[in-house]
């Protein structure tokens, strides 16, 4: 077996003294971190901790987007989904057989990975690990340092590439005793484990359901929207998304392409907004009363100018409507 391994490294604690203890018995570790479009807002403002762990334990990093095949997976997970939309057994194996064909590529022994049996109630449960395993294609090429004593020998273990007693057994919840390596190897480069993917959240995970049920036919920059702006469900074939601020405005600017429409009030402030979908006379209403609402205009006449590639604009009549019937719940 080759003495070269492909190391799954999330950014998290976990992932890097896996991986450390692995580069500790002299094999050649390459890092391999999945992007996401679901990724938390904080980890794309500060970009992805993956990289500054990779570079503090001097390893190479390979960044992978998961793409539109990893959409059909939420769409339809075969081991179906967590507490919200997070279908976890069927990523992890989906990311396993995306990392087989990098091991191949990369003329890689083995598979690292910084999973903790039990640590996390949906996919770290022993049962699952193995199940996991399996629909990998990965069978005994997993390695998982840090709770290698509770499972049988690896490939890697049995033949001789890793030395089994220097891995550890770890086991639960409880982190005391990674914190205790992170001061001996002076780790300073690893995010909080958790947190990180955006389909554990309720209110996302709110938005994307809309979204899978209304646009068959969604595109990549419909799953970059879902966490931006107020969102509104004006009819079946119809959504419209306004910004929350000056930054969300500008952002939902920026991203405006054909076949969204842009539309912003016009003689008030309020917030822009783009819709997809046909736009008629009642629709624009309706987008124009929702748009004053959030402006605080109280004119019995509302004003906007309406972007579809060509520029109009267009004078409704306020009307008493309910907003919030239109509203799909807000990502804070």
């Amino acid at each position: 077996m080759k003495k070269k391994a492909i190391s799954l490294i999330s950014g998290g604690l976990d992932s890097a003294v896996a991986t450390r203890l692995i580069l500790d018995q002299g094999v050649e570790v390459v890092g391999l971190h999945f992007t996401s479009p679901f990724s938390s807002r904080r980890e794309r403002s500060e970009g992805l901790q993956a990289i500054r762990t990779a570079q503090e334990l001097g390893i190479r990093l390979i960044l992978k987007e998961k793409g539109a095949e990893y959409i059909e997976v939420i769409r339809t997970p075969k081991y179906g989904y967590g507490k919200n939309m997070n279908p976890c057994i069927d990523c992890r194996i989906f990311m396993l057989r995306k990392t087989r064909e990098i091991m191949a590529d990369e003329d890689a022994g083995f598979v690292i990975t910084g999973e903790v049996l039990g640590q996390r109630p949906m996919s770290q449960r022993r049962s699952t690990i193995e199940l996991i395993e399996k629909e990998s294609g990965l069978e005994s090429f997993i390695l998982r340092p840090l709770s290698a004593k509770h499972f049988i020998p690896s490939r890697p273990e049995i033949e001789g590439v890793i030395d089994r007693e220097l891995l550890l057994d770890l086991a639960g919840r409880g982190r005391t005793a990674q914190f205790n390596l992170v001061e001996k190897y002076h780790f300073a480069a690893f995010g909080d484990p958790g947190g990180g993917c955006l389909l554990t959240d309720a209110m996302y995970s709110k938005r994307l359901r809309d979204l899978l049920t209304h646009d068959k036919s969604f595109a990549i920059l419909d799953i970059e929207l879902l966490n931006t702006g107020r969102h509104f469900r004006i009819n079946p074939d119809i959504k419209l998304i306004l910004g929350r601020n000056k930054g969300e405005n500008e952002r939902l600017h920026s991203l405006w392409a054909l076949p969204y429409v842009l539309v912003y009030p016009i003689g008030f402030l309020g917030p822009l907004g783009i819709i997809k979908g046909e736009l008629g006379k009642e629709v624009i209403a309706i987008v124009a009363n929702i748009i004053s609402h959030y402006g605080k205009n109280k004119a019995p006449m509302i004003t906007v100018e309406v972007n579809n590639g060509s520029i109009s604009q267009h004078e409704v009549e306020r009307t008493d409507q309910d907003i919030e019937r239109y509203k799909i719940l807000e990502v804070q």
